[in-house]
């Protein structure tokens, strides 16, 4: 078989938008090539031990499994992480989240940051790589999430992160912060999105908050203005639809300058505010 035959074969196999990126990725891992080296090389011939390792990943994908889970890896913000089952997968509308971070740090400022729920610790890490100076807290409620997180660090070679075991604001220990930052389970638990794609193969915990999606985000509001130096600002992930329920939210538990930013789709997906 060879390469361009794989690649049609895998993505035929596959129920998904991308399914010949799909295919490309795994039969990358399998070869230990780059996209371009498939490009430049359509008509070369697969190897027998090569072709039965791909085989084996191409039934996974098949089956639903996240193309995260099977190569052990996802790209966020340039860094190549580590992601497991235990981890929610990094998503590219996420990194509006680290932008909108970013623009509220000044590049030489040694501000203190905390990431809540950090799971794979993208967001932490980002921020800590871009903002050097700054020291940033990670928190999570999953041994196993920090567990993978910390060896993120260590592979990116990032050391102005801590890592806390707790729940949202709880772990902060009464500690106070310029910034908080979070991307919480939002999602409704009678959402019938949680039976398809990759969400299957992700950790409920990281997912589900509540009847309507919104209890994680009510308690990190409540929890964090008291922890926010004056004027510290307080940046949220949100579903799509929910950008309105979420600044009222953070209206109701006394922050300013609420803010909503749209994700490339042109969604709504991160909201802010200021402590009053």
């Amino acid at each position: 078989m060879t390469i361009t035959d794989a690649i049609r074969f895998a993505s035929a196999q596959f129920q998904s938008e991308s399914a010949r990126l799909d295919a490309e990725l795994l039969l990358c891992h399998v070869l230990g090539v780059n996209r371009s080296w498939l490009f430049a090389w359509p008509d070369k011939n697969i190897k027998g031990d090569q072709q039965r390792r791909f085989d084996a990943l191409v039934a996974r994908r098949a089956k639903g499994e996240p193309i995260a889970h099977i190569l052990g890896e996802r790209e966020f913000w340039s860094l190549t992480l580590k992601v497991t089952p235990d981890t929610l997968i990094p998503r590219p509308d996420t990194e509006v989240l680290v932008e909108q971070v970013l623009r509220r740090l000044p590049e030489d400022s040694a501000l203190k940051v905390a990431d809540l729920g950090t799971g794979s610790g993208a967001i932490a890490l980002a921020i800590a790589r871009e903002r050097p100076r700054c020291r940033v807290v990670a928190t999570d409620l999953s041994a196993a999430a920090l567990a993978v997180a910390q060896e993120n660090a260590r592979r990116h070679r990032i050391s102005n992160v801590e890592f806390r075991l707790g729940r949202w604001c709880e772990a902060l220990g009464g500690e106070q912060f310029d910034l908080i930052v979070s991307n919480p389970p939002y999602i409704a638990e009678d959402d019938s999105h949680l039976a398809e794609g990759d969400v299957r193969f992700e950790p409920r915990s990281a997912l589900v908050s509540g009847r309507d999606g919104l209890d994680d985000i009510r308690q990190i509001s409540r929890e964090a203005r008291e922890l926010l130096l004056n004027a510290g600002w307080l940046l949220l992930e949100h579903g799509y639809d929910q950008g309105g329920n979420v600044r009222s939210i953070l209206q109701e538990n006394g922050y300013k300058n609420v803010v909503t930013w749209c994700d490339l789709a042109g969604n709504e997906r991160v909201t802010g505010g200021r402590r009053a």
